[in-house]
């Protein structure tokens, strides 16, 4: 099965800069199976053990959050983790248009498309997620939300959305445990590709290999098919190859082999460097075309680092970063 197609493709031509953030997924989610990979309402109730931990979801009346409602939270946490990243003051809440924000997760515009939005912040919302970590001899028992508050606010002289505001928790981002995503990840069909995709990205990461059992994984993706199913999946998913930066392999004795379609060439962002010739090179070019030199930076490193991640690392950082300075347009 291929890839959805891109809808969006000149990301460019908007003024606004929300669409371009590198989108940024946080690591306690990607780990454990919290979104449901059914696309019909999915009203269980789950529990998840590890030693004398529990967590416990418990569905809004919508149904648990889905893997696709997940594109939302993944939106927001980019759009603080790029404020973050150039310096910018940032809260707990964002807003934004409907438009642009399907604009950066690959939706179709308008219609019934705003109504599943909102049916998914609700889910979002409405479903309650109960921990109750042990620690020595205390257990702390926490109840939350994957989203604190959301909203929209309509004009109703012309029926359209104004605009949306979504409060979350800091905690991944003041602790920056987020990682960049594939922008291909929006473009995944199936809900256990996507879920699949989050795991090798978590676990093999940078790794030249990492493997797993087939019924490990299928806990760790949430899936309740009967495994005999589940493995039928998954050789359809291999079959398709369309997983962005990972390959899947599936062995006789039922073991799944994950690796990164080429060996990484560099770390991520902590390795992208400016030189100095490059940096002198960049301020002369930012004040020629009336650019603020640091949102220049900012910008370039954001999109270096997503390519990075994505395997692509720039051979020359340098190079690379005048380059994109010359290519801008001119402010004045």
């Amino acid at each position: 099965m291929s890839l959805l197609p891109e809808r969006h493709p000149n990301l460019d031509l908007f003024v606004l800069d929300i669409a371009d953030a590198v989108p940024k997924d946080d690591l306690a989610s990607m780990e454990h199976p919290l979104f449901s990979l059914a696309t019909k309402p999915d009203m269980r109730h789950l529990e998840y053990r590890q030693g004398d931990n529990i967590l416990k979801i418990r569905p809004s009346p919508l149904g648990l959050p889905t893997i696709f409602d997940k594109d939302i939270l993944i939106f927001v946490i980019s759009q603080l983790m790029a404020r973050k990243n150039k310096g910018q003051e940032i809260g707990d809440t964002v807003r934004f248009s409907m438009r642009e924000m399907c604009i950066a997760i690959n939706r179709p515009i308008g219609g019934d498309h705003y109504k599943r939005i909102e049916n998914a912040i609700d889910r979002l919302q409405g479903t309650q997620f109960v921990t109750n970590v042990r620690t020595g001899k205390e257990t702390e028992r926490r109840t939350f939300s994957m989203i604190d508050e959301g909203g929209m606010v309509k004009n109703e002289a012309f029926t359209r959305n104004d605009y949306c505001e979504i409060k979350i928790s800091m905690r991944a981002i003041e602790a920056n445990e987020v990682v960049s995503i594939s922008r291909d990840y929006f473009r995944l069909r199936r809900p256990l590709e996507r879920r699949l995709y989050e795991i090798a990205r978590k676990f093999c990461g940078n790794k030249s290999k990492w493997q797993i059992g087939l019924a490990n994984l299928q806990d760790r993706t949430g899936s309740n098919a009967p495994l005999k199913r589940f493995r039928l999946n998954l050789r359809e998913i291999i079959k398709a190859d369309v997983t962005p930066f990972y390959s899947f392999e599936l062995t006789s004795d039922d073991l799944v082999v994950v690796r990164p379609r080429k060996a990484h060439p560099t770390a991520l962002s902590p390795s992208i460097r400016i030189p100095d010739w490059a940096d002198e090179k960049g301020r002369e070019i930012a004040r020629a075309k009336g650019w603020d030199y640091h949102a220049l930076q900012s910008k370039w490193l954001a999109y270096a680092n997503e390519e990075t991640a994505n395997g692509n690392a720039p051979k020359n950082a340098g190079a690379a970063f005048v380059g994109y300075c010359k290519k801008q347009e001119k402010l004045r």
